[in-house]
Protein backbone atom coordinates (compact mmCIF):
# COMPACT_ATOMS: atom_id res chain seq x y z
CA UNK A 1 0.00 0.00 0.00
CA UNK A 2 2.61 2.47 0.91
CA UNK A 3 4.60 1.95 -2.52
CA UNK A 4 1.74 2.28 -4.61
CA UNK A 5 0.60 5.31 -3.21
CA UNK A 6 4.32 6.61 -3.41
CA UNK A 7 4.11 5.37 -7.02
CA UNK A 8 0.29 7.72 -7.16
CA UNK A 9 2.05 10.63 -5.69
CA UNK A 10 5.40 9.96 -7.93
CA UNK A 11 3.46 9.68 -10.98
CA UNK A 12 1.14 12.78 -10.46
CA UNK A 13 3.77 14.98 -10.15
CA UNK A 14 5.49 14.35 -13.61
CA UNK A 15 1.83 14.72 -14.73
CA UNK A 16 1.25 17.92 -13.48
CA UNK A 17 4.51 19.70 -13.54
CA UNK A 18 4.50 18.72 -17.44
CA UNK A 19 1.48 20.45 -17.53
CA UNK A 20 1.49 23.50 -15.49
CA UNK A 21 5.75 23.45 -14.54
CA UNK A 22 7.12 23.57 -11.25
CA UNK A 23 6.04 27.00 -9.77
CA UNK A 24 2.51 26.25 -10.45
CA UNK A 25 2.38 22.97 -9.43
CA UNK A 26 0.80 22.88 -5.45
CA UNK A 27 1.32 19.57 -2.81
CA UNK A 28 -2.59 20.08 -3.30
CA UNK A 29 -2.68 19.51 -6.72
CA UNK A 30 -0.32 16.42 -6.58
CA UNK A 31 -2.68 14.91 -3.58
CA UNK A 32 -5.89 15.77 -5.97
CA UNK A 33 -4.27 14.16 -8.64
CA UNK A 34 -3.16 10.85 -6.95
CA UNK A 35 -6.55 11.04 -5.57
CA UNK A 36 -4.87 10.93 -1.39
CA UNK A 37 -4.89 13.31 1.50
CA UNK A 38 -2.97 16.40 1.60
CA UNK A 39 -1.54 15.00 4.81
CA UNK A 40 0.24 11.91 3.28
CA UNK A 41 2.32 13.65 0.97
CA UNK A 42 4.18 15.09 3.54
CA UNK A 43 3.92 11.43 5.67
CA UNK A 44 5.92 10.16 2.06
CA UNK A 45 8.37 12.97 0.98
CA UNK A 46 9.78 15.95 3.09
CA UNK A 47 8.68 19.13 1.23
CA UNK A 48 7.65 19.74 -2.72
CA UNK A 49 11.47 20.14 -3.85
CA UNK A 50 12.56 16.62 -1.98
CA UNK A 51 9.45 14.91 -3.94
CA UNK A 52 9.90 16.52 -7.53
CA UNK A 53 13.21 15.02 -7.34
CA UNK A 54 12.33 11.41 -6.51
CA UNK A 55 9.23 11.75 -8.70
CA UNK A 56 12.10 12.67 -11.88
CA UNK A 57 14.22 9.97 -10.80
CA UNK A 58 11.76 7.46 -11.20
CA UNK A 59 10.51 8.76 -14.26
CA UNK A 60 14.30 8.03 -15.42
CA UNK A 61 14.72 4.52 -13.85
CA UNK A 62 10.76 3.48 -15.73
CA UNK A 63 12.24 5.05 -19.08
CA UNK A 64 16.09 3.62 -18.84
CA UNK A 65 14.38 0.10 -17.67
CA UNK A 66 11.39 0.40 -20.35
CA UNK A 67 14.29 1.36 -23.14
CA UNK A 68 16.77 -1.73 -22.53
CA UNK A 69 14.12 -4.36 -22.03
CA UNK A 70 13.51 -3.69 -25.41
CA UNK A 71 16.79 -4.79 -27.02
CA UNK A 72 17.49 -7.98 -27.73
CA UNK A 73 19.06 -10.51 -25.05
CA UNK A 74 22.12 -10.43 -26.86
CA UNK A 75 22.72 -6.28 -27.43
CA UNK A 76 26.44 -5.60 -27.15
CA UNK A 77 27.10 -3.22 -24.34
CA UNK A 78 27.83 -0.60 -26.50
CA UNK A 79 24.66 -1.02 -28.13
CA UNK A 80 23.47 -1.03 -24.53
CA UNK A 81 24.63 2.30 -23.22
CA UNK A 82 24.01 3.90 -26.36
CA UNK A 83 20.39 3.35 -25.51
CA UNK A 84 20.47 4.78 -21.75
CA UNK A 85 22.30 7.95 -23.35
CA UNK A 86 19.70 8.40 -25.40
CA UNK A 87 16.80 7.79 -23.06
CA UNK A 88 18.13 10.45 -20.67
CA UNK A 89 18.64 13.18 -23.48
CA UNK A 90 14.91 11.94 -24.78
CA UNK A 91 13.18 13.13 -21.60
CA UNK A 92 14.72 15.95 -21.80
CA UNK A 93 12.92 16.98 -25.13
CA UNK A 94 10.11 14.90 -24.07
CA UNK A 95 9.23 16.17 -20.60
CA UNK A 96 11.13 19.53 -20.80
CA UNK A 97 9.04 21.09 -17.72
CA UNK A 98 10.25 18.28 -15.94
CA UNK A 99 13.92 18.55 -16.28
CA UNK A 100 13.90 22.13 -16.64
CA UNK A 101 12.73 21.99 -12.87
CA UNK A 102 14.75 19.23 -11.81
CA UNK A 103 18.24 20.61 -12.84
CA UNK A 104 17.02 24.13 -11.41
CA UNK A 105 16.32 22.42 -8.02
CA UNK A 106 19.83 20.61 -7.77
CA UNK A 107 21.73 23.48 -9.20
CA UNK A 108 20.01 26.52 -6.52
CA UNK A 109 22.88 27.05 -4.17
CA UNK A 110 20.22 28.13 -1.76
CA UNK A 111 18.01 24.89 -1.48
CA UNK A 112 19.83 22.66 -4.04
CA UNK A 113 21.45 19.65 -3.34
CA UNK A 114 21.51 16.12 -5.24
CA UNK A 115 19.38 13.76 -3.18
CA UNK A 116 20.32 9.88 -3.55
CA UNK A 117 17.00 8.69 -2.90
CA UNK A 118 15.94 5.26 -3.60
CA UNK A 119 14.64 6.34 -7.08
CA UNK A 120 18.17 7.49 -7.99
CA UNK A 121 20.28 4.91 -6.80
CA UNK A 122 18.47 2.64 -8.95
CA UNK A 123 19.17 4.83 -11.77
CA UNK A 124 22.51 4.56 -10.65
CA UNK A 125 22.87 0.88 -10.15
CA UNK A 126 21.54 0.64 -14.14
CA UNK A 127 24.35 2.89 -15.38
CA UNK A 128 26.96 1.97 -13.18
CA UNK A 129 25.93 -1.80 -14.66
CA UNK A 130 26.16 -0.42 -18.19
CA UNK A 131 29.64 1.02 -17.74
CA UNK A 132 31.26 -1.99 -15.95
CA UNK A 133 29.91 -4.42 -19.16
CA UNK A 134 31.33 -1.75 -21.58
CA UNK A 135 34.55 -2.04 -19.62
CA UNK A 136 35.09 0.86 -17.64
CA UNK A 137 37.76 0.25 -14.96
CA UNK A 138 35.99 1.92 -12.12
CA UNK A 139 31.81 1.97 -12.83
CA UNK A 140 31.58 3.93 -9.54
CA UNK A 141 33.77 6.75 -10.79
CA UNK A 142 32.53 6.83 -14.49
CA UNK A 143 29.53 6.93 -13.42
CA UNK A 144 30.30 9.81 -11.79
CA UNK A 145 31.59 11.25 -14.86
CA UNK A 146 28.44 10.24 -17.26
CA UNK A 147 25.60 11.64 -14.88
CA UNK A 148 27.40 14.99 -15.04
CA UNK A 149 27.98 14.86 -18.73
CA UNK A 150 24.15 13.90 -19.28
CA UNK A 151 22.84 16.64 -16.99
CA UNK A 152 25.16 18.81 -19.20
CA UNK A 153 23.81 17.54 -22.05
CA UNK A 154 20.28 18.28 -20.87
CA UNK A 155 21.14 21.61 -19.84
CA UNK A 156 22.28 22.23 -23.50
CA UNK A 157 19.23 20.95 -25.11
CA UNK A 158 17.25 23.15 -22.48
CA UNK A 159 18.81 26.00 -21.76
CA UNK A 160 16.09 28.87 -23.23
CA UNK A 161 17.16 30.94 -25.76
CA UNK A 162 19.92 29.21 -26.24
CA UNK A 163 19.02 25.64 -26.78
CA UNK A 164 21.71 23.43 -28.34
CA UNK A 165 20.41 21.18 -30.94
CA UNK A 166 20.39 17.43 -29.83
CA UNK A 167 22.51 15.72 -32.58
CA UNK A 168 26.35 17.80 -31.34
CA UNK A 169 25.30 16.82 -27.78
CA UNK A 170 24.84 13.35 -28.62
CA UNK A 171 27.95 13.18 -31.28
CA UNK A 172 30.17 14.68 -28.30
CA UNK A 173 28.59 11.90 -25.35
CA UNK A 174 29.35 8.84 -27.66
CA UNK A 175 32.80 10.52 -28.92
CA UNK A 176 33.21 10.37 -25.12
CA UNK A 177 32.55 6.37 -25.03
CA UNK A 178 33.66 5.40 -28.63
CA UNK A 179 29.96 4.42 -29.78
CA UNK A 180 29.29 3.97 -33.18
CA UNK A 181 26.23 6.81 -34.18
CA UNK A 182 23.68 4.57 -35.94
CA UNK A 183 23.27 2.31 -31.90
CA UNK A 184 20.49 3.38 -29.73
CA UNK A 185 18.12 6.04 -30.87
CA UNK A 186 19.96 8.13 -33.74
CA UNK A 187 17.73 12.06 -33.70
CA UNK A 188 19.08 12.14 -37.73
CA UNK A 189 20.75 9.24 -40.07
CA UNK A 190 23.94 10.81 -39.75
CA UNK A 191 26.43 11.95 -37.30
CA UNK A 192 26.89 16.25 -37.82
CA UNK A 193 30.18 17.15 -38.97
CA UNK A 194 33.15 17.06 -36.57
CA UNK A 195 33.79 20.43 -35.22
CA UNK A 196 37.68 22.12 -35.45
CA UNK A 197 39.07 22.08 -32.46
CA UNK A 198 41.65 25.09 -31.98
CA UNK A 199 45.42 24.49 -32.48
CA UNK A 200 47.26 23.41 -29.57
CA UNK A 201 49.49 26.34 -27.58
CA UNK A 202 53.09 26.54 -26.31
Amino acid sequence: MRQRSRRRIMRATIELVDQRGYAGTTLSDIAERAGLARGLLSYYFDGKRLLMQSATHRMMHQALSGELAELPPGASPEARLARAIDTVLSLAMDHPRVMRSHLALILDPDTGAFVQDPEQQQVGAILQGLLEDWGAPDPVAEHAVLRSALMGGCIGVLLPGAEIPLAPIRADLFGRYGLAWELGRPPQPLPPPERERPPAHG
